[in-house]
């Protein structure tokens, strides 16, 4: 008995450490055996753990955005909306975390994203991309509908998307889509992008009835280079690469809007019973990139039709453009990482009522200290709100964000 007294404590301090090193040291050999088949390093889409033979690739990466703003943070949306309480604000944004890469194969692609400050899936589809010229999607993602929305916001020009990306976006669906890049010769260069979706927005798993929403977009290379979805030209393209795009597409929910929460309703049509709206939207689009400066532009009119009360119908018209350049390339004396960008945006809620508009105008600056994966935006808007019978109200808003990827 009292040699086993003896030999338990032994045992507690001096046998237990010895095996925990000895794990320890089993698993460091094979952690080490496991970097002969994986490679570790960090790129532009964060932490990769990539197998020798590339059959599985994963990308593990977090972005953060911190915002202040004042007056307020949000667009005005109403004619109220201009005479709200005054709120400066810091706030944390949005704060992503990001999984992508390919298994089994390069060409069989996965990516998801999540909004941690929200606890919302915003991405999770599968791509086969075996073929430029045809490839496919499944899964829930932003739709391809406007090149402002599509763009990430962590790609943005500006702090935030314009003034018409509430009333035009169709934002994040789930849905199937067919996709690819016609590559012919000169003039002949064309991306295109099909998809039937649910079209009740994200996070919805169900349908209302049995109406799809249906998408199109074809786009035109005509100077035979793809201009990729990002905003400002800081790979600095040297050669003139510009873009012409058309989108539409029809829908029939509930809803007359989307956004990153789902569906939703635009002003006056609120509370939409099961397949009552018939909403057809349409987009001409256009960008340019070359040596610096960047151009985009929108075009939209969307139709909203209350199938419930005689087919009643809406015409909502809205367009922006966009412009930046950094002007180290005129100046010397212009610092190389300081970008200036300007945009205007107006829009329409009823195109039979001329006189109701609403403006907005934009001056941004962005200093890149690693592209778009660390910058600092700065940029003054002002608002303007016309209604026939309401006096013209108008307003400004001031914000700073520092946009990081980890």
């Amino acid at each position: 008995m009292h040699r086993i007294k003896i030999i338990n404590p032994i045992i507690q301090y001096w046998f237990l450490p010895l095996f925990f090193l000895i794990g320890l040291s089993v698993t460091a050999q094979q952690i080490k055996d496991t970097t002969k088949l994986i490679n570790v390093s960090y790129g532009n889409k964060g932490i990769e753990l990539r197998t020798k033979d590339n059959k599985f690739l994963f990308q593990l990466q977090s972005r953060l955005q911190f915002r202040f703003s004042t007056p307020n943070d949000q667009d005005p949306l109403t004619y109220d909306d201009y005479s709200q309480n005054k709120e400066t604000t810091f706030k944390i944004n949005r704060a992503r975390l990001k999984v992508g890469g390919h298994a089994f194969e390069p060409w069989l692609k996965y990516y998801w994203e999540y909004e941690l400050s929200q606890s919302n899936l915003l991405d999770f589809r599968l791509m086969i991309e075996k073929w430029k010229w045809l490839s496919f999607k499944v899964g829930q993602w932003k739709v391809e509908f406007t090149r402002e929305r599509f763009i990430s916001s962590g790609e943005q020009q500006t702090v935030d998307r314009s003034l018409i990306n509430r009333p035009f976006t169709a934002d994040r669906q789930m849905g199937v889509e067919v996709y690819g890049h016609l590559k012919g010769k000169g003039i002949a260069d064309f991306n295109y992008w099909a998809a039937a979706l649910t079209g009740t927005g994200r996070g919805n798993t169900t349908n209302d009835d049995n109406n799809l929403m249906y998408f199109g977009r074809a786009q035109w290379n005509f100077l035979g280079r793809f201009l990729d979805f990002e905003g400002s030209d800081i790979e600095f393209h040297e050669k003139p690469t510009p873009i012409i795009a058309f989108s539409a597409l029809t829908n029939r929910s509930p809803y007359t809007r989307f956004s990153q929460s789902g569906g939703g309703s635009l002003e006056g049509y609120e509370n939409g019973a099961p397949g009552q709206y018939r909403v057809n939207q349409w987009n001409l689009e256009s960008a340019f990139m070359y040596r610096g400066f960047s151009w985009q532009s929108e075009w939209h009119t969307k139709e909203i039709i209350d199938k419930l009360n005689n087919d009643d119908t809406t015409t909502l018209k809205g367009y922006y453009v966009q412009a930046g350049y950094f002007f180290h390339n005129a100046f010397d004396w212009w610092p190389k990482h300081l970008e200036m960008a300007a945009r205007h945006a107006a829009y329409r809620p009823d195109n039979a009522i001329r006189q109701n508009l609403q403006d907005e105008t934009t001056i941004a600056f962005n200093w890149f200290f690693k592209g778009h994966k660390n910058k600092l935006t700065s940029e003054f808007s002002y608002f303007s709100f016309q209604d026939k019978s309401l006096p013209l109200e108008q307003g400004w808003r001031f914000r700073v964000q520092w946009d990081i990827s980890l």
